[in-house]
C-alpha cells in the first residue's frame, strides 16, 4: 500500500531523467543569477558619469563603491540561516525584492552618502540571492548532473555584467546615469511576481523539517512528474547532527575541517580574481598599452572564466570534484605567474590572460557547485552562505591590496607573480583536507540507505 512506501527524496530526483520543469528552475536561479550580475557590476558604469555631474574626486566616491562588497558579506551571513529555518523558496524571492527595489532608490538619490546607505542595502539582496540559488538547485538537480547544471547557472552572473555594460553605454548618452540604475532594478523586479508563481520549495529541506508528506508529494509531482498519492512516508538518510542550530553544524561532527577548508579557499580565489580584473587594465596601461586594448585583454578574463566554469563543471561530474577544483586552481596559479613573467607586451598576452581566467574562474565557480554537497539539508544554505561570506573579505582584500601594492611601487611582472601564492594556497587547501573523501563518504552513505 501507498502508506507502507518510505521514499528517499534524494535518492528519487537522483534515479529520475531530469524533467521540464526541474531545466525551468535551472532557468529561473540563471536568470536570478543574470539580475544579480548586474547590480553587482552596475556601479562601475554609473560611477564615471556620477563623480562628473557630483563634480566629486574619486576618492570620495570610494564610500559608495565599497558599500556594496560589505552588504554582500552582510546578506550571505544572513541569509543561509534564515533560509534553513524559513525555506530557500522565501528567502530568495525576498533577497531579489530588496536589491531590486534598492537600486530603483539609489537612482534617486543626490549625495554619496545616499547612495552609499542604498547601495549598502542593495548589497544585503545582492549576497543573499546567490548562495539560495546555489541551495535550491542543488536539492533539485540529480547528482550525476549537479556540478554542470549548477557552473551553467552561474555564467549568468558574467552575462549580468557584460550586458549592464551594453545598457551603460547605449542609456547614459542619451538618459543619463540614472536610467541604468532604473533598469537594473527593474528587472529584478519583474523576476519576483514569475518567481512566486512557479518557483518550488525544497522537497529535501521540507522532509527533514517534518512537513506534512501531502505537501511534499504535491511537491515532487509538480516538480519531478512523479505520481505521489500523498499517503506516502518521504524520508531522509542523512544522519541526524548534534546540534540543531545551522551555524553550530558548521563546527559540528567533522565539519569544522570542510567549513574551515571552503573559507580558506573561496577567500584566496576570489583575492586573485577580485585584484586581477580590478587591476589588470591599470597595470597594462602604466605599462605602455593603449587603455582600449587593455580593456579587450582584461576581458578574456571573463570569457574564459565563462567556458572554464562549464568545462570545470562538467568534469567534477565525473571525477572526484576536489581534486578537479584543486588541479583548476593551481594551473590558474601557473598562468597568472606566466603572464607576469611575460610581461605586458607579450604577443601572448591574451591568451594567457584568457587561460588564466579558464582556471581561476573554473575553479571558483566549481567550489560553489561542490560546497552544497558538503553539508547536510538543515544547514547546507548555512554553509553555502557562510562561504560566500567569508570569501567575500577575499575579494574586498584583493582590491585594497591591488591599490596598496601599486602605491609602494610595484609593477605589473610583480603583483601578477606574488597572485600564483594565493592560488596555490587555494589549491592546497580543498585538496589536503581530504574535503572530497568526506563527501563521497556522505554520498555513499546516503545512497546505500
Amino acid at each position: 500500500m501507498a502508506s507502507d512506501r518510505n521514499i528517499d527524496v534524494k535518492a528519487f530526483i537522483d534515479e529520475r531523467p531530469i524533467s521540464s520543469y526541474q531545466w525551468l528552475l535551472v532557468a529561473l536561479c540563471f536568470l536570478v543569477v543574470t539580475a544579480d550580475g548586474i547590480d553587482v557590476a552596475i556601479m562601475g558604469f554609473v560611477a564615471p558619469a556620477i563623480i562628473q555631474e557630483w563634480a566629486i574626486s574619486r576618492p570620495a566616491f570610494g564610500l559608495v563603491m565599497s558599500a556594496a562588497p560589505i552588504g554582500l558579506v552582510i546578506g550571505a551571513l544572513v541569509a543561509g540561516p534564515s533560509a534553513d529555518r524559513f525555506g530557500r523558496k522565501l528567502v530568495l524571492i525576498a533577497s531579489v525584492f530588496l536589491f531590486g527595489i534598492f537600486t530603483i532608490l539609489t537612482a534617486y538619490t543626490t549625495t554619496p552618502t545616499e547612495m552609499a546607505l542604498l547601495r549598502l542595502l542593495s548589497g544585503v539582496g545582492l549576497g543573499a540571492a546567490m548562495p539560495n540559488t546555489t541551495t535550491l538547485l542543488s536539492e533539485y538537480a540529480p547528482t550525476r548532473k549537479r556540478s554542470l547544471l549548477i557552473t551553467v547557472m552561474f555564467t549568468g552572473f558574467n552575462l549580468g555584467s557584460a550586458l549592464v555594460g551594453f545598457a551603460a553605454a547605449a542609456l547614459i548618452p542619451t538618459h543619463g546615469w540614472r536610467s541604468v540604475l532604473l533598469l537594473g532594478g527593474a528587472l529584478p523586479l519583474v523576476l519576483v511576481p514569475v518567481l512566486l508563481w512557479l518557483l518550488p520549495e525544497s522537497a529535501r529541506l521540507l522532509t527533514v523539517q517534518g512537513k506534512p508528506k501531502e505537501r511534499i508529494a504535491a511537491l515532487l509531482n509538480r516538480v519531478c512528474g512523479a505520481g505521489f498519492t500523498g499517503g506516502e512516508n518521504f524520508v531522509s538518510t542523512e544522519p541526524p547532527l548534534a546540534t540543531r542550530t545551522p551555524i553550530g553544524a558548521l563546527f559540528s561532527q567533522g565539519f569544522a575541517k570542510v567549513t574551515l577548508a571552503l573559507w580558506v579557499t573561496y577567500f584566496m580565489g576570489l583575492l586573485v580574481i577580485y585584484l586581477l580584473t580590478g587591476w589588470l587594465p591599470t597595470l597594462m596601461k602604466d605599462a605602455g598599452m593603449p587603455i582600449a586594448t587593455a580593456a579587450n585583454v582584461t576581458a578574456m578574463f571573463q570569457i574564459g572564466g565563462t567556458i572554464g566554469a562549464i568545462i570545470v563543471g562538467w568534469i567534477m561530474d565525473r571525477a572526484r570534484p576536489a581534486r578537479v577544483i584543486g588541479a583548476a586552481y593551481l594551473l590558474g596559479g601557473v598562468c597568472v605567474l606566466a603572464v607576469g613573467e611575460a610581461g605586458a607586451v607579450s604577443p601572448m598576452l591574451a591568451l594567457l590572460v584568457f587561460s588564466a581566467g579558464f582556471f581561476m574562474s573554473g575553479a571558483q565557480t566549481g567550489l560553489n557547485a561542490f560546497a552544497p554537497s558538503c553539508y547536510p539539508t538543515v544547514a547546507r544554505a548555512t554553509g553555502v552562505s557562510w562561504m560566500l561570506g567569508m570569501g567575500r573579505f577575499g575579494s574586498i582584500l584583493g582590491s585594497a591590496f591591488g591599490g596598496a601594492l601599486l602605491g609602494m611601487g610595484w609593477g605589473f611582472g610583480g603583483i601578477l607573480s606574488m597572485l600564483a601564492v594565493p592560488a596555490t594556497l587555494a589549491a592546497i587547501a580543498i585538496v589536503t583536507t581530504q574535503m572530497g573523501n568526506l563527501a563521497e563518504r556522505r554520498q555513499r552513505l546516503e545512497a546505500a540507505h
